[in-house]
């Protein structure tokens, strides 16, 4: 199993998914500069992490997005390459085009920090395997740019195809219908606001976000 975490110039949980990585594989993952235009032969899972990228200018992820690695990224995507957008890797993955929609700032305007309740709404991809549908899981947040936004008509597509992966128990950011998740139209790519990668550790808190990695990782095992 080979995995690849892409940094960006203020990523800053880069090392908390590479410790999520080398925990479920027992190999740690290649550390890729966004400025590279390739990823490693044979990578088979992608993680773009939390963090400020380029300080969120202009836009959270939006400069980001046009690094020379997203093409790459990209072109994985369209072969069946899982990847997943935590935070900060959302918002690039949204900015790149690759998942519907936009981040925008959270409601009222302040930063959220805490352990969010989510609701798993479809546990048929590879990244929810590990959970049952409507099961309640404990994932913390860290963002003030979590908004979820995107038209009627998108909203309406992505909840039909059973693309929302998970939603806030409870309001966090002002998140349209609550999403906290959303999965690529081919199911393998996920971008998701809460951290996953916090949640691997009973000593820290809690597990819940640990059996993501062990599905998504283990399909490829």
């Amino acid at each position: 199993m080979k995995t690849a975490v892409i940094v960006f110039p203020g990523s800053n949980c880069d090392r908390d998914m590479a410790v999520a990585l080398e925990t479920v594989t027992g190999r740690a993952p290649a550390m890729v500069w966004h400025r590279e235009t390739a990823l490693p032969d044979g990578t088979d899972f992608i993680a773009l992490p939390g963090g400020f990228s380029y300080g969120d200018y202009l836009r959270s992820g939006a400069m980001a997005a046009r690094s020379p690695i997203l093409r790459a990224v990209a072109d994985a995507a369209a072969r069946g390459v899982p990847v997943l957008g935590v935070c900060n890797g959302f918002q690039v993955l949204t900015e790149a085009g690759l998942l519907p929609g936009a981040l925008m700032r959270n409601a009222g305007l302040n930063f959220v920090c805490r352990t969010v309740s989510l609701t798993v709404e479809n546990s048929q991809s590879l990244f929810t395997a590990a959970y049952q549908a409507g099961e309640t899981i404990d994932i913390p947040v860290a963002h003030h740019d979590g908004n979820y936004f995107a038209d009627a008509a998108t909203l309406d597509r992505i909840e039909g195809e059973g693309r929302v992966a998970f939603r806030y128990l409870d309001g966090v950011n002002g998140s349209a219908r609550d999403i906290a998740g959303v999965l690529g139209d081919a199911g393998n790519v996920l971008g998701m606001m809460p951290h996953p990668e916090r949640a691997i550790d009973r000593a820290h808190g809690g597990t819940d976000g640990l059996r993501l990695f062990e599905a998504a990782l283990g399909v490829l095992a």
